[in-house]
């Protein structure tokens, strides 16, 4: 069953059906002992009317039989008998059965005559010399208690289609928040990702459209990265595709081996400067489609993988690269490609930006926390700070072949290994200093 209209109506009608239906036997039962002590009672006082008759009455003029024809009036519903101790009946009313009613004791008792259960009440009065039985149906005993459970069901079984329809419109109006927002969402288009009004809207509705309005964020960010990074690929690859066509023509119409080789050279120079933003385009897109890493990671030597990025950069004669040898024993539980990214993009920012001979060091930070970089380059303005992990921001000092993602893949590829980069300039400014603490050591 799909529909949510429907499965509540079935709820709440049977929730309701059970609790009459419960409610019903509920009533009978504490009800059938007080029903059966109210018609006991009944029996009783009967009986003791009528042995009052027959004790006032003359016994020797037939008053029995004209007391018992002329004043008892429950002949109708009980039934009554006199007889005599001596076993003579002496007078009955007219439903009474033939045989003997009366017990040879007093007080209640069950009988059957003539097939059929009675509950009779005997009255003995020695001193006149009679008893007086007074009984009733069992029949017409159970006959009451079914008028009782009908007189219950009856006016349920009227009530509950009209409760029904009531519940079934009460449903509809409470629902019809969530066909306002059905309706509301499938009549735009594909590009009208605007946030659901939810003024109005029932406290358990809310949380339903706040959630959507969360996902349209998502979705709304998401296109909007699609398009910046569209937008920064044609940018960014024009530039070295157009240098490519140019450099490729002065090739082929060269005379000389030297001017030839000159735009051989310059073809390799851009290649590697349109490499790099698609490399990080696609580093980018496969770190946003997997935002977590493997929770158990491997067993990362930090000096190693630090060696095996430099060793796998494009060198500068420039710029020198200093490992500190406490990086070998550092050894870390993580996902190795994450932070891989982490420092691989470290190392071509520091090499970016350095546009004079310098030291690029990686240490390891105190109590094996993790490991930093320092470079010598112009640093980063303080304002600035806060902004360079947003992706395409390349800043005062922006170089000519950044693109203004490394910071951000850092910063992302750290986040899916749980550790964190904190970016500063040096402390005697002379270049930047970017920290990576990591959140488990070995």
């Amino acid at each position: 069953m799909t529909s949510l209209r429907r499965r509540l109506f079935l709820l709440l009608t049977s929730a309701t059906a059970a609790i009459w239906i419960c409610a019903v036997a509920w009533i009978y039962f504490a009800n059938r002992a007080d029903l059966e002590h109210v018609l006991d009672t009944r029996l009783q006082e009967a009986a003791r009317m009528v042995h009052s008759m027959v004790a006032s009455s003359n016994l020797e003029n037939g008053g029995v039989a004209a007391a018992s024809a002329a004043d008892f009036t429950y002949n109708r519903q009980l039934s009554c008998q006199v007889w005599s101790m001596s076993g003579r009946l002496l007078a009955k009313s007219g439903g009474a059965p033939e045989g003997n009613l009366a017990e040879e004791r007093e007080g209640f008792s069950d009988r059957l005559m003539n097939g059929e259960a009675w509950r009779v009440y005997t009255v003995v009065d020695p001193e006149h010399g009679v008893r007086v039985a007074v009984g009733d149906r069992l029949g017409l005993r159970a006959r009451l208690a079914r008028d009782l459970i009908v007189g219950l069901v009856g006016p349920a079984l009227l009530a509950v289609p009209l409760l029904g329809a009531m519940i079934w419109m009460s449903l509809g109006r409470g629902l019809a928040p969530l066909r306002r927002v059905t309706g509301e969402i499938s009549s735009r288009d594909g590009n009208d990702i605007r946030p659901v009004d939810d003024a109005g809207t029932p406290d358990e509705v809310r949380p339903l459209i706040v959630a959507l309005n969360g996902l349209f964020t998502k979705v709304e960010t998401a296109l909007r990265h699609e398009k910046e990074m569209t937008a920064f690929a044609a940018h960014e690859l024009k530039t070295p595709l157009a240098g490519l066509k140019t450099q490729a023509q002065v090739a082929l119409a060269a005379k000389d081996a030297p001017t030839r080789d000159g735009a051989l050279r310059q073809i390799i120079a851009s290649v590697d400067r349109a490499s790099r933003p698609v490399r990080q385009l696609l580093a980018l897109a496969r770190l946003e489609a997997l935002p977590t890493a493997d929770t158990d990671g491997d067993m990362v030597n930090l000096g190693t993988l630090v060696r095996e990025v430099v060793a796998g950069l494009p060198r500068r004669e420039e710029i020198i690269v200093v490992i500190d040898g406490t990086l070998d024993g550092l050894v870390m539980r993580l996902d190795r490609d994450s932070l891989y990214l982490v420092v691989r993009n470290l190392q071509e920012n520091a090499a970016e930006h350095m546009i004079s001979p310098g030291r690029i060091v990686w240490s390891a930070l105190p109590n094996g926390a993790g490991l930093a970089i320092e470079d010598q380059g112009p640093g980063i303005p303080e304002n600035e700070l806060n902004e360079v992990t947003r992706r395409f921001f390349r800043g005062r000092h922006r170089s000519a072949t950044g693109s203004g993602l490394g910071l951000t893949i850092a910063e992302l590829a750290a986040q899916r290994i749980g550790a964190r980069l904190i970016i500063g300039n040096r402390e005697d400014a002379s270049g930047l200093r970017v920290e990576i603490r990591l959140p488990r050591a070995v």
